[in-house]
């Protein structure tokens, strides 16, 4: 199973991206995605989350101001933030909880998208 990220890169503060996560490879169904983010010398810590069926979870520190979308038919998953922070400069992760072609459940994750947000 890989996970591809994209859309990370530069912003001002207040500016908004557009994060994507396609999932390929071995593949049964995915149960839930997830965003989270690890900045320098911090913890990786959870940003949103969305179930198959379009519940979602949001640390509080980004409520109102991001919004986690999927689509089950691709396999992918899109993190929309808006009025970015510079603190909140750090690498973003996506991460699925899976079925595999084998009934195995596994969790992924992909290699990371650097979001920078300058003052």
């Amino acid at each position: 199973v890989q996970l591809v990220e994209s859309g990370g890169g530069l912003v001002q503060a207040g500016g908004s991206l557009r994060l994507s996560c396609a999932a390929s490879g071995s593949i049964r169904s995915i149960v839930n995605m997830g965003w989270y983010r690890q900045g320098p010398g911090n913890q990786r810590d959870l940003v949103a989350a969305i179930t198959s069926g379009g519940i979602t979870n949001y640390a509080d520190s980004v409520k109102g101001r991001f919004t986690i979308t999927r689509d089950n038919a691709k396999n992918t998953a899109y993190l929309q933030m808006n009025t970015l922070k510079p603190e909140e400069t750090a690498v973003y992760y996506c991460n699925a909880d899976l079925w595999n072609n084998l009934a195995v459940r596994v969790r992924a994750w992909g290699q990371g998208t650097q979001v920078t947000v300058s003052s």
